[in-house]
């Protein structure tokens, strides 16, 4: 039948594949675009299999929407099959076919091609798009029914990288080989193309896979015939990902386990209920940490590691901040999931709205609304989950995860490591984040040693941290060639360029010749990266190029690569632009942070900084000018003054933020050093910070106590001399004081442009008021105050 149908078509599939119509790119990023086309070019030649290699967040399933439709209207094609990990990826899948507008027409694609999203074993006969999961398109083949539960499970999860037994088929004349014209696979377990294959051999249909990260099963399976690779790496410098940056939390019973002497109750907790009842060991229990939240829990352990994440959150990892970030916790299990819930509630001393469980066992609210609420919504701000966000999941505004659990395919922990990478718009990210302003990175909290024990295929583009960018920039245009400043350099250039505006962006383009900072960032990773090598000395050199003839090639590609950065307007335009930027439970065992990424050492090295930048500078910058010679009375310190030095210390090679230096401080020496809640907010503070560092100050205090109590004296002074303040001028005497503590200095002018003076009558009430004397108080008190 299906033969008889074929010949009285005018033309054939494979045919129609050869003849399709160009793409309009609009609206595809370039990588969209080299997958689309490259699929096309597979697919009219013929190939069985094409693999598609995409970053996570850059558009698989957009793109998977935008050649499915040409695959329908252009190649007539009668059906095609989209496979996916899990159910709930298809709900996703299901969605962003629904809302994906037509390029032609406008129209959504659900309003002219129909979308089945498989939820029992029968296909529509007219449905074009099916989505299921492998495990249903297998009991659909047996005839079996399946339990809407099995599909919510991740092969990742269930399988791993264990080994189990090969799936076959047979005939099912309901639905025969011919049923889909084309099978998508998105994000689907190494499995799928081992102990699966034949499930998706069964058809007679091109199979077309969707990656992130294809493993060698996968690779294997589609014969190496990668139409389209696009790796996170320069995912991070087209500015469509965000880079990453570790930090490790290590605790005593995390590292070492632990011991229950013999004569202590424990309790012991039924998985399946959660009943606990309470047992006195008869025996010494001991445990090591592979054991932690699988056979035993340690509720203070896991506290722990959340008290030094809530210790470290404001002043290390987003100093400045107020709201915690969207963060993600990776747990062991459900019960593992319960505990986190519990306990991150009672660290932060809030409700139940602040930290959800999502997983497959979470009561109440289905996974999908809680993903959703998640995404969009300021509340939770922490959820904790085993794998039901693990991959694929969409959640751009995450800004933290947390490992709690170790991850031993190197396959899903770049899957979950994913969950973190996705950019956002500043104003969606601000719309559940109300004090963000830019996602430039995420932070990786690993508290289990998941990135030691994994060698992973991506590594962050910065391997050069400790060189500054003014420094690496000039060592690429005095010659510098080594891949890892050519990489260093292409991951600075990209988050920079996620941080600028149109008018820098327009800076840029004049004095780079038209380009921007991701095509600068692209030529240095091209100039490092092996595949365009390789594809250049073929091209340049023939096919048995000699050691010599390749390393020139390797050289010029280089030197072409950072041939722009020779331009020292344009180095200089940079600079410039980036100064403006930047089970059982043991509850007897009491556990410590023995070790976090920035530890005192860390603090000392950065005062040290500090104090040595002073001594360099003392003679050479206004403000330290004034400040380490006590030279007020000489000279007046200004508002520009402390501006400045608060950029050249922000900027390479110092890289000194006020409030970073002022948390430094108070790790070395708690006892001296007030705790102040955002250091940075105001510029006055880094002339409390220099008095400390040299000694004019025995104790570190925010400059409004330091004005306070100067003003203090003053008034003092002025009422024992006999004069006298009306109510109305002492008001007036706060305000000018807290203006000189916010700005370090005051002139007539401010009383007439500030809204804080004008609104209460302005320079004309002042010299009501104060009379001819104003001026000179006024300069009085900019010395008093500031000394």
């Amino acid at each position: 039948e299906t033969l008889h149908d074929w010949l009285k078509m005018p033309d054939t599939l494979r045919a129609r594949m050869t003849n399709m119509p160009p793409l309009d790119t609009a609206g595809l990023r370039d990588c969209q675009v080299e997958a689309i086309e490259g699929l096309e070019v597979s697919l009219s030649g013929d190939n069985p299999r094409s693999l598609i290699q995409m970053a996570t967040g850059a558009g698989k399933t957009f793109t998977a929407c935008n050649f499915s439709y040409r695959l329908l209207k252009h190649a007539k094609a009668k059906r095609i099959l989209f496979l996916v990990d899990r159910n709930n990826l298809g709900r996703q899948t299901l969605r962003e076919f629904q809302n994906f507008k037509l390029p032609d027409d406008g129209r959504q694609f659900d309003k002219v091609h129909i979308i089945q999203h498989l939820s029992s074993n029968r296909v529509q006969k007219d449905a074009e798009v099916v989505i299921t999961t492998i495990q249903r398109l297998f009991s659909m083949l047996k005839g079996e029914e399946l339990e809407p539960e099995e599909e919510e499970l991740s092969a990742f999860e269930v399988l791993g990288d264990e080994e189990g037994v090969e799936q076959t088929v047979e005939y099912n004349p309901d639905i025969p080989i011919e049923f889909f014209n084309f099978i998508v696979t998105d994000e689907c377990h190494r499995s799928i193309y081992g102990l699966w294959r034949q499930v998706l051999e069964y058809f007679d249909a091109h199979i077309i896979g969707l990656t992130a990260t294809p493993s060698q099963h996968t690779l294997g399976f589609f014969g190496r015939n990668i139409v389209c690779e696009y790796p996170y790496e320069r995912s991070v410098a087209d500015g469509v990902n965000v880079g990453y940056e570790i930090f490790r939390i290590r605790t005593r019973i995390g590292e070492q386990g632990s011991r229950v002497d013999a004569g202590y109750t424990v309790g012991v907790r039924d998985r399946r209920t959660r009943k606990t009842r309470y047992e006195e060991l008869d025996s010494a229990l001991s445990y090591n940490p592979d054991d932690l939240d699988r056979s035993v829990t340690a509720p203070n352990q896991i506290r722990t590691i959340i008290q030094a994440y809530r210790d470290h959150l404001f002043t290390d990892l987003f100093p400045g901040r107020d709201w915690v970030p969207k963060t993600l916790i990776f747990a062991k299990d459900d019960n593992h999931a319960e505990e986190i819930v519990h306990i991150v509630r009672e660290v932060f001393e809030q409700g139940n709205d602040f930290c959800k469980k999502i997983t497959y066992r979470t009561t109440g609210d289905k996974p999908e609304e809680l993903i959703k609420t998640f995404r969009v919504d300021p509340m939770p701000r922490v959820t904790v989950t085993v794998d039901m966000i693990a991959t694929g999941t969409d959640v751009k505004p995450i800004e933290v995860l947390i490992f709690m659990r170790d991850v031993k395919s190197e396959l899903y922990f770049e899957q979950m490591k994913g969950r973190g990478v996705r950019s956002i718009s500043d104003t969606d990210l601000k719309q559940v984040t109300p004090d963000a302003e830019t996602k430039t990175r995420f932070v990786l909290i690993d508290a289990v040693g998941v990135t030691e024990t994994i060698k992973t295929t991506s590594q962050p583009l910065e391997r050069k941290r400790t060189v500054s960018f003014d420094k690496l920039i000039d060592q690429i245009a005095m010659g510098k060639r080594d891949d890892d400043a050519l990489s260093s350099l292409a991951g600075r250039l990209a988050a920079l360029d996620k941080e600028i505006d149109a008018e820098d962006q327009a800076r840029i383009a004049v004095a780079s010749g038209g380009r921007t900072l991701s095509d600068l960032a692209n030529g240095l990773l091209d100039a490092v990266d092996p595949d365009v090598i390789e594809a250049r000395v073929a091209a340049e050199a023939g096919p048995s190029p000699t050691q010599d003839r390749i390393e020139e090639v390797v050289e010029n590609i280089k030197n072409t690569a950072c041939a722009p950065f020779d331009n020292p307007v344009l180095r200089q335009t940079i600079k410039d632009i980036r100064r403006k930027s930047l089970i059982v439970i043991d509850e007897v065992s009491t556990d410590e942070v023995v070790g976090a990424e920035y530890d005192a050492n860390k603090a000392e090295e950065r005062t040290d900084t500090f104090r040595k930048f002073i001594e360099d500078n003392k003679d050479a910058i206004e403000a330290l000018e004034i400040i380490y010679h006590r030279r007020y009375g000489e000279k007046r310190l200004t508002y520009k003054a402390i501006q400045d030095l608060h950029r050249i210390l922000a900027d390479p090679p110092y890289f000194l933020k006020t409030a970073e230096l002022w948390q430094a401080y108070r790790r070395i020496n708690q006892d001296k050093v007030r705790q102040v809640r955002d250091p940075g907010k105001l510029l006055t503070n880094i002339v409390s910070l220099v008095r400390y560092a040299i000694g004019h100050d025995d104790e570190l205090e925010p400059f409004e106590v330091h004005a306070e109590q100067r003003f203090n004296l003053w008034i003092g002074r002025k009422i024992k001399a006999g004069q006298d303040f009306t109510e109305e001028q002492t008001a007036w005497l706060r305000l000018i004081k807290d203006h000189i503590a916010a700005n370090v200095e005051i002139v007539p002018q401010d009383l007439t442009d500030l809204p804080s003076f004008a609104d209460n009558g302005g320079l004309i009430k002042a010299r009501a008021l104060f009379g001819g004397g104003l001026d000179e108080m006024l300069s009085e008190l900019n010395g008093a105050l500031v000394a």
